[in-house]
C-alpha cells in the first residue's frame, strides 16, 4: 500500500510495513462480520491504495499539510485497553436532565455508561455496530457511497476500519422531544491510535430529533479521530446538529457530514472546533427537493500552533431551496484556520437563496487566516451573496473600556467573545448556546482544551 504526504507527491510506504501512518486496514476485519460488509472492506482497502491520501495539490486540501499525521505509527483504538471518563465528567458533557445519552470509547459503544430510550414506535436509537445485520437496507448503500469520485481516502479508510458509531433512524411523523446526547472519548493509553466512527442519521417524512455531539479525549494523548456523518432527511423532516470538537491539542480530528435532503426538510448545524492538533470539519449539503432549508454555522479558535480547516459545500439542486451560512475565526499565536466555503446552484434550481459569510479575528501577528467563499451560479432568478473578511482588535475600542476601568487583557477578552457571539445566539437550544458560551469563553481565557481527566 501506498500514500502521498502534502509534501511529496511520491508514493511513499505505507501501513503494512510497520510505516509510520494509519495502521495495516485489514487488521479492522472481523471474520464474524456478514460477508457483504468484508467485501466492502476489502474494496476500500483497494481504494486506498489507489488513491492515495490527500496532498497540497489537492484544490479542497491546499491549506492543510496532514504529513505530521502520516509520519506517526498508529495502531486501531479497538486494540487497546478501555479506560472510560469520569461520570461526573459525561455528567457535565451531557446534562443530568432527560434524554438519551450515548457513549463511544475508542470508537466502540459503551452500553453500561449510556442511557438508551424507552421503546417507542418508529424511533430507533442505537449503535450501529447492534444494528448492522438487520438494517443492511439502510446501511449498505451509505457505506457504499463512500467510494464516490470526490470522496478522498480519508472516507475509504473509514469504510475500511470504523466498528461503529451512531444510529438513529425515525419512520415517518416520529418526534423525538429530548436531545440525543452522543459523547466521543478516546484514551489511547499511551500509544498512538485511530478511532474510526461511522454514524448514520436517517429521517423519514415529518420526523424531527435533535443531536448534541462531543469529542474529547484523555489530557495530553496523540490519536487520530476519523469520523463520518451520514444524513438523510425525508420531506419535511428537520434535524437540529449541534458538535463540539475539544480533542486534546496533541490529538488529530478529521470529520466529515454528507446531508442529503428532500423537499421542504429542514437541517440546522452548529460547530464549534477548540481542541486538535489539525482539526478539519467536512460538510456536504445537497438541497435535493423543493423548498428545502439548511442553516450551517460554525466557530473556529485555533492557538499556538493548531490548524482548523472548515471546509463547507452547498449543492442547489431543487429550485427555491435555502442556505445560510455564518461562519467566524478567533486565531491566536500561530494558529491557522481554513474557511474553504462553495455554494453551487445547478441547472434547473431557479429561486434559490444562499449566501455565505466567513468573518475571522486575528490575536497575533503571527495569525494566519485563509479564506475562499465562492458561488457558482448555473440558474436563472436567484439571489445569492457571499463575503469575507480578516481583521484585528480595533485599538479604539480596547482604549474605550479601559478607560472605563477594565483591564487591556479582560477588555480584548470581552470584545474578542463579543465577536464570536453572534454565532452562539444562533444555537437553537438555549441550554445548548449556554454551554457553547461556556466553552469558548473559557478557551478565549486561555482554558485548556479536551481533557477527559
Amino acid at each position: 500500500m501506498t500514500v502521498t504526504t502534502g509534501s511529496d507527491t511520491t508514493p511513499t510506504p505505507f501501513g503494512t510495513d510497520g510505516a509510520g501512518g494509519l495502521p495495516d486496514l485489514r487488521l479492522a476485519f472481523d471474520a464474524a462480520e456478514p460477508d457483504w460488509l468484508s467485501q466492502l472492506r476489502s474494496r476500500a482497502v483497494d481504494v486506498v491504495a489507489e488513491r492515495g491520501f490527500p496532498t497540497l495539490k489537492d484544490e479542497d486540501w491546499r491549506y492543510t499539510r496532514i504529513t505530521p499525521l502520516l509520519d506517526l505509527a498508529f495502531e486501531p483504538a479497538a486494540s487497546r485497553p478501555v479506560s472510560s471518563p469520569s461520570p461526573a465528567l459525561i455528567d457535565e458533557l451531557c446534562g443530568t436532565s432527560g434524554g438519551s445519552r450515548l457513549l463511544f470509547v475508542n470508537g466502540r459503544f459503551m452500553p453500561e455508561l449510556s442511557q438508551l430510550p424507552e421503546p417507542a414506535p418508529g424511533v430507533r436509537i442505537t449503535n450501529l455496530a447492534s444494528a448492522l445485520s438487520e438494517r443492511r437496507p439502510v446501511v449498505q448503500p451509505l457505506l457504499e457511497a463512500s467510494f464516490g469520485a470526490r470522496r478522498h481516502a480519508f472516507w475509504a479508510s473509514n469504510v475500511a476500519s470504523a466498528q461503529d458509531g451512531l444510529l438513529i433512524e425515525l419512520s415517518p411523523d416520529a418526534v423525538v422531544e429530548e436531545p440525543v446526547r452522543v459523547v466521543h472519548y478516546c484514551d489511547p493509553a499511551g500509544t498512538p491510535v485511530v478511532a474510526a466512527l461511522r454514524s448514520m442519521i436517517v429521517l423519514g417524512a415529518r420526523s424531527r430529533v435533535a443531536v448534541e455531539e462531543t469529542f474529547i479525549g484523555s489530557e495530553g494523548s496523540v490519536y487520530l479521530t476519523n469520523s463520518i456523518t451520514d444524513v438523510q432527511l425525508g420531506p419535511e423532516a428537520a434535524l437540529e446538529h449541534f458538535k463540539v470538537q475539544l480533542e486534546p491539542e496533541a490529538a488529530f480530528h478529521l470529520a466529515s457530514m454528507d446531508v442529503r435532503q428532500e423537499r421542504g426538510s429542514r437541517f440546522v448545524t452548529n460547530t464549534a472546533s477548540i481542541g486538535a492538533s489539525i482539526g478539519r470539519q467536512e460538510l456536504v449539503v445537497h438541497l435535493e427537493g423543493e423548498g428545502a432549508e439548511a442553516t450551517v454555522n460554525g466557530l473556529y479558535l485555533p492557538r499556538g500552533d493548531q490548524h482548523h480547516d472548515c471546509p463547507v459545500r452547498v449543492e442547489h439542486v431543487a429550485p427555491g431551496c435555502t442556505s445560510r451560512q455564518l461562519f467566524k475565526g478567533v486565531l491566536d499565536g500561530h494558529g491557522q484556520g481554513v474557511f474553504n466555503g462553495h455554494i453551487v446552484v445547478h441547472h434547473g434550481a431557479d429561486g434559490t437563496d444562499a449566501s455565505q459569510t466567513n468573518k475571522n479575528l486575528l490575536l497575533s501577528d503571527r495569525a494566519e487566516a485563509d479564506t475562499r467563499p465562492r458561488l457558482e451560479i448555473f440558474a436563472d432568478d436567484v439571489k445569492c451573496t457571499h463575503g469575507s473578511a480578516v481583521g484585528q482588535l480595533e485599538d479604539d475600542a480596547v482604549f474605550y473600556l479601559q478607560a472605563r476601568g477594565i483591564s487591556k487583557e479582560e477588555a480584548r477578552s470581552l470584545l474578542t467573545y463579543a465577536f464570536v457571539n453572534e454565532v452562539v445566539d444562533l444555537v437553537p437550544d438555549p441550554s445548548v448556546g449556554e454551554r457553547l458560551g461556556r466553552l469558548v469563553g473559557d478557551r478565549l481565557r486561555g482554558g485548556s482544551a479536551g481533557s477527559g481527566q
